[in-house]
């Protein structure tokens, strides 16, 4: 991902699979909003998205009936051939191509994580989408490497590709899993040896009854633009351990809710200055494109100790244990059938929005917020096994759909709808 924004920046990329946006750009004077309004261009980008979205529901299904250890092997390999393709390409659908292995891939991590470790375990997956900023720093270097820098860039990802497929082979299988397979006495020294402890009978018990459960319902079956990459990348990295020290002291719901005044804030600043100073051909003087490079700093501040990590965390968390691996898939999927959307449209939207465009996702974000505010419970320090009694039997909203569930029965019908 981090790759994909600095190498449609190349020229040499552009000349090579996006000739007419090349001579766009050549004419920017004309129109700063327009020059990279390319439906291709755009696939380029979303096509991972969309190949994530359909890949999650496979790897959910791959989970349950091979085990995760397998799962993320495929994946990695994946991932893998995606990227040697993608340095490798000639034509366009070889480049999207690479784009859809590239997004094959779905991990699964919250059944190894304990309630006090959770969050921290959760903030991974952005600690990992954090090598965009290395990505950053390599697309900026390779930019003067004429004319093959943007074949380096993406044939790098190689590289955590690699590592990424050598440890799917020397991890372990989940507990969950294992008992999922029937593998009862293997899911027990696992956990024993994932806890750290020999007394994990009841822990061992609650995966047992989960999977047990599981069984009856789930079985219905420029320069300049990467430079402000890296100045963004590296706000991106410290913000995040923000969010793993904040999560679990400061609490979910204060984190979303401090973030979306933060980034409603800085999305209607941007769109306010573009709006009065950014006419047609006209650029920003420095002063402004600093103010500019400074609010999208808060924005992506703001996001990655907040909706960056515990997009990943709070679904993982508030699913009984008995659908929570089809319920996070659900998840996952909704996250990137939007970002496919975001990303398949976002171009041609700025074309025709222009800086109204960033109020239209203010709007989204105090919709986010309103939606924190009256019906997202707080998470915090809360047993995955006691969600349902400690939170969801709590909340003034969700309360009402609560009385009547003893589990089982409430797990069936919602395992019918998933």
């Amino acid at each position: 991902m981090g790759v994909a924004g600095g190498v449609t920046a190349m020229d040499d990329f552009l000349i090579k699979f996006f000739p007419a946006v090349y001579q766009r750009k050549l004419r920017a004077k004309e129109d700063n909003y327009c020059k990279y309004d390319n439906q291709y261009l755009q696939l380029f980008t979303s096509s991972l998205y969309l190949a994530a979205l359909v890949s999650s529901f496979a790897a959910s299904k791959m989970c349950s009936k091979l085990g995760r250890k397998p799962t993320i092997f495929v994946a990695s390999a994946f991932f893998l051939c995606g990227s040697l393709l993608s340095a490798a390409a000639q034509r366009i659908w070889m480049i999207i191509l690479a784009r859809v292995l590239l997004g094959c891939s779905s991990i699964f991590v919250g059944d190894c994580t304990s309630p006090a470790s959770r969050s921290c375990k959760h903030s991974l997956p952005t600690l990992h989408y954090n090598r965009i900023l290395f990505a950053n720093l390599v697309n900026y270097g390779a930019s003067k490497i004429h004319p093959w820098g943007w074949r380096l860039s993406l044939g790098l990802a190689s590289l955590p590709a690699a590592f990424l497929f050598v440890g799917s082979v020397v991890i372990i299988e989940t507990p969950a899993s294992l008992v999922e397979r029937n593998q009862e006495s293997q899911g027990l020294s696992t956990l024993k040896k994932i806890r750290g402890v020999e007394d994990v009978d009841a822990e061992f018990e609650q995966i047992k009854m989960a999977c047990e459960a599981a069984r009856e319902t789930v079985g219905f079956k420029n320069d300049a633009s990467l430079l402000s990459s890296v100045i963004t990348g590296l706000v991106n990295v410290f913000s995040t351990l923000v969010s793993i020290y904040g999560v679990d002291r400061v609490g979910r719901r204060k984190l979303l809710l401090q973030a979306c005044v933060q980034m409603f804030i800085s999305q209607t600043a941007i769109g306010a200055i573009l709006l009065v100073h950014l006419k047609g051909s006209n650029s920003l003087d420095e002063g402004l494109a600093g103010l500019v490079v400074v609010l999208v700093c808060l924005f992506v501040m703001s996001f990655a100790w907040s909706w960056g990590p515990l997009g990943w965390l709070i679904p993982s968390e508030t699913f009984p244990l008995e659908i929570r691996t089809s319920g996070f898939a659900c998840a996952v999927s909704s996250n990137m059938l939007f970002t496919f959307i975001i990303a398949q449209a976002f171009l041609s939207m700025m074309c025709h929005m222009r800086a109204f465009i960033f109020f239209f996702f203010a709007a989204w974000i105090v919709a986010m917020g309103l939606f924190v505010l009256f019906l997202l419970p707080e998470t915090k320090n809360v047993p995955i096994d006691a969600m349902v009694e400690r939170v969801w039997k709590q909340h003034p909203v969700w309360k009402r759909f609560m009385d009547d569930y003893d589990g089982k029965e409430d797990v069936k019908n919602v395992g019918m709808i998933i």
